[in-house]
């Protein structure tokens, strides 16, 4: 395999480290972001040479156009780069301050999208590169208590299918990698949620916020599987455009693709009348 040079935000845990870990693994060079100095001198020594570390907050997009500049003179022309930051906001959606939903558009989102426009133009002008993102199963399915993060996610699934059609004619690749539930941080001390302060919503939400957090470090999901799946369809000719990861996420999506595929059969005649009679006028 040839060797490439990474760039993956959010190396500190969860699966930002396990893309960079298996990257390191079979050779590649990896540039990871981090928030604090401790996590960088963590991340480096998990192979000198090759590990390289930079602080960065994904929200400052400035500061994300300078490392990636910084980083395609002092490291090398960067083939893959992973957007990976962000996290989850758990809370329904009527006790959600609009606040903290701007705030989880603002790191999943636009700081994905500031990631991914820094290094475009280097690949555009190589004329190749590999760019991706972590979108989630909830930006192609959504549940109770997660409106804020699955529409995150759905808004990413969005942007990079778009990204997809814009940047083929460029030889450049993009997928959105879709995990289900991993055996990560995520639904534990890294999720954000909002205080219950509407009884109506008791009997709904209180057992599936208690259910993810006692399923906690226990998911379906291995991280280091994960990994090499996306080390795997950095060497192929044609990646997808669309990477489900775990069997929770194919079942749940399929399922929730099936339901919109079925309000569309079921209502086809009524979507069907809103057209003009006399067809389009040119």
């Amino acid at each position: 395999m040839e060797k490439r040079n990474w760039l993956v935000s959010g190396v500190s845990t969860g699966l930002g480290r396990a893309f960079a870990e298996a990257a390191l693994a079979a050779g590649h060079t990896v540039v990871g972001t981090v928030r604090a100095e401790r996590d960088l001198r963590a991340f480096v020594e998990l192979e000198p040479g090759r590990a390289h570390g930079r602080i960065l907050d994904v929200t400052d997009g400035d500061a994300v156009s300078s490392v990636v500049a910084e980083v395609e003179q002092n490291v090398g022309p960067l083939d893959v780069v992973i957007a990976n930051a962000g996290y989850g906001l758990e809370g329904t959606f009527e006790e959600t301050p609009l606040a903290e939903v701007r705030r989880q558009f603002e790191v999943n989102v636009f700081g994905t999208m500031a990631t991914l426009q820094a290094a475009l133009p280097h690949m555009r002008r190589r004329r190749r590169g590999h760019l991706m993102a972590v979108t989630s199963m909830g930006g192609l399915m959504a549940v109770p208590g997660m409106s804020a993060y699955c529409g995150s996610k759905f808004a990413l699934e969005g942007v990079l299918e778009a990204l997809h059609k814009e940047v083929a004619q460029f030889g450049i690749h993009v997928t959105a990698i879709a995990p289900g539930s991993f055996r990560t941080d995520w639904a534990g001390r890294s999720m954000t949620r909002t205080s219950q302060s509407i009884d109506d919503y008791d009997e709904l939400f209180t057992p599936i916020r208690a259910a993810r957090q006692k399923a906690s470090g226990t998911q379906l999901g291995n991280p280091a599987k994960a990994g090499e799946a996306v080390v795997h369809i950095t060497s192929v000719v044609q990646p997808p455009a669309h990477l489900l990861l775990g069997s929770d996420a194919l079942r749940l999506v399929t399922a929730a693709r099936t339901a919109v595929d079925e309000d569309i059969r079921v209502w086809e005649t009524l979507s069907r009348t809103t057209d003009f009679a006399e067809g389009a006028q040119l």
